[in-house]
């Protein structure tokens, strides 16, 4: 089959392209390579697909550079990764993210539209439900206050989804990814930031008391939940959680490096951040159900895997 995959070259557009190649799959990526995090490492990604994947260098806000590459591509479904990322930027920047993440999804989607393509993945968030106080978060549950505006570009992407299967047949999955870290993890999130900063002797940011709360989901199993996506032949729009089905605290987590590390963290310890949820938790249920989605790794099997990577690279 043919796929396009938007934020291909991406820590998780990477590992998804590298699994459909190996299906035999070909593959087309749209990438800016923006400087958010160093582009060197994201075209270093690209570079370990091999030939196998084909670049089309540009920016989702262009509706005329998307509708040239979908409308030219022959396409049988579009995986669509491609977003501004991270609550915090988002609070200072607010605009870029409204652009990228909603109007760069509505190109997008009226692209696929037009050029008849039969299914859309888009990659979604556990920040959308903001400060539910039902644990574990549910697809089900009522989402009315989201805390980011990264959190509501999300919310707001699943909803254009959801416009388009109704209105056009379109057949949409949205996945709600629920912290995603492992082998590539880019290195402004808060495993590969911890990592490097131990490792080198530097203290790491430690913001809160460390009760936060995360359900962090290694990368294989993502790539997993992707792949069920693609076969799924449920309602016209769907949306699904893919967790780890399991929480972690801060605190727990600093321990986890430490132990995989080997070494003891310095702590500088800062008031707690606007915009970051005190919990995420997924119900996996309804993936488990739908998707045979199963996730094998949890964070003490994880945390072990990529500082094991981390140090292969230094």
């Amino acid at each position: 089959m043919k796929f396009l995959v938007t934020g291909g070259a991406g820590f998780i557009g990477s590992h998804v392209c590298k699994h459909l190649l190996t299906e035999g799959n070909a593959v087309t990526v749209i990438d800016d390579f923006n400087d958010f995090y160093d582009p060197a490492l994201k075209r270093a990604n690209l570079a370990s697909l091999g030939s196998g994947a084909n670049l089309r260098e540009g920016d989702i806000r262009d509706a005329a550079f998307v509708e040239d590459v979908v409308s030219s591509g022959g396409f049988d479904s579009i995986i669509h990764l491609a977003a501004r990322a991270g609550v915090r930027p988002s609070v200072t920047d607010p605009q870029l993210y409204i652009d990228t993440n909603i109007t760069g999804t509505h190109h997008l989607l009226a692209a696929a539209h037009r050029a008849g393509i039969g299914r859309f993945i888009f990659a979604s968030s556990s920040s959308v439900y903001g400060l539910s106080t039902v644990i574990p978060f549910s697809e089900t549950l009522p989402l009315p206050q989201t805390l980011s505006p990264y959190a509501a570009t999300k919310l707001a992407g699943e909803q254009l989804c959801g416009n388009y299967a109704h209105l056009y047949g379109m057949r949409v999955v949205c996945l709600r990814f629920f912290t995603v870290y492992g082998p590539g993890q880019r290195p402004d999130l808060a495993i590969h930031k911890f990592t490097k900063s131990i490792h080198e002797g530097k203290s790491i940011p430690h913001f809160g008391d460390g009760s936060t709360r995360r359900d962090y989901t290694y990368i294989e199993d993502i790539v997993q939940g992707v792949a069920g996506a693609l076969h799924y032949e449920g309602p016209l729009f769907d949306i699904f959680n893919l967790g780890e089905n399991q929480t972690t605290t801060l605190t727990e987590l600093i321990r986890e490096i430490e132990s995989a590390l080997g070494m003891t963290a310095t702590i500088e310890r800062l008031p707690e951040q606007q915009g970051d949820m005190p919990l995420t938790a997924a119900d996996i249920s309804k993936a488990r159900r739908l998707l045979g989605y199963n996730p094998k790794t949890p964070i003490r099997a994880g945390i072990p895997k990529f500082v094991e990577w981390y140090l292969s690279r230094i």
